[in-house]
């Protein structure tokens, strides 16, 4: 199956949306500088929960700590949710979190690749990245609306070796075990996945669940690792344990450490 089919968006709405289903709204674009900026406007603007946004190409795709990639058409997933969940903001930290878990195991039961998760927001396939996830908080503009959260995933699908961003990514191409699948059938996947997950945790009261199933995936708990916070000193230790809230635990000469951010560096 060649990875730069064009997605046809009927066929993603039929899947997706309908009685009972948390989508109500699959749009699918040609082109746009990013998803996420994209659909924040139309999260200030009123869009409804459920609202999910589809690019065929990225120019100005937005990660974490204000870092930007692109990819060649066809070559990629580029998708943007918008969901208003009623829950404390404070538990708005495992939004990103059970996204990771979502498209980690979507990437097992349809790519059949071993996908784990790289503590807050990556997937990684055999230590490389191919997939990060980033989740904005937005304020509706009249008030008339709940504050949303939009979550952007970027999965690498059909990139070669000389179209990778960084050497340290990968694509579903270069797994030489992946099983054939279309980016219609993996964003399907992901996005029920992701409704699934979203449903429970909104209907639970913890999130101790939660955790122990991110723990399960996560590649970086039992590693050594350097975490590097904006205007701090790196700090480094060995990742322990995920914490009720979704914080990364961390021993380090000084004692244990929880962080509800950073960017992290496995050291091994």
């Amino acid at each position: 199956m060649p990875y730069d089919e064009p997605l046809d968006a009927a066929e993603l709405r039929a899947a997706l949306t309908g009685p009972g289903s948390l989508w109500r709204d699959v749009q699918l674009i040609d082109e746009t500088g990013s998803t996420n900026t994209d659909l924040a406007a139309q999260a200030r603007a009123g869009a409804p929960s459920g609202t999910v946004l589809i690019a065929e190409h990225q120019t100005a795709a937005r990660g974490r700590l204000g870092r930007s990639w692109t990819a060649p058409p066809g070559t990629a997933i580029a998708l943007s949710l918008l969901v208003r969940p009623e829950v404390p903001a404070a538990r708005w930290t495992w939004l990103p979190l059970l996204t990771g878990i979502a498209v980690s195991e979507s990437l097992q039961r349809a790519a059949k690749v071993p996908a784990d998760l790289k503590w807050p927001n990556d997937v990684l396939v055999r230590d490389r990245k191919l997939c990060g996830i980033l989740a904005e908080r937005v304020e509706p503009a009249g008030g008339a609306e709940t504050a949303g959260c939009v979550i952007g995933i970027g999965i690498n699908v059909g990139l070669t070796e000389e179209q990778l961003p960084v050497p340290t990514a990968t694509s579903l191409r270069l797994q030489p075990d992946a099983a054939p699948v279309g980016r219609s059938t993996m964003i399907i996947t992901v996005l029920r996945a992701f409704a699934l997950l979203y449903a429970e945790w909104r209907e639970s009261v913890d999130d101790t669940a939660l955790a122990a199933a991110y723990l399960a995936r996560c590649g970086t708990v039992g590693r050594r690792v350097r975490v590097t916070l904006p205007g701090a000193e790196d700090v480094v230790g060995e990742a322990e344990a995920i914490d009720a809230d979704g914080r990364l635990v961390v021993r380090t000469e000084a004692g244990r450490r929880a962080f509800g951010a950073g960017d992290i560096v496995h050291l091994r």
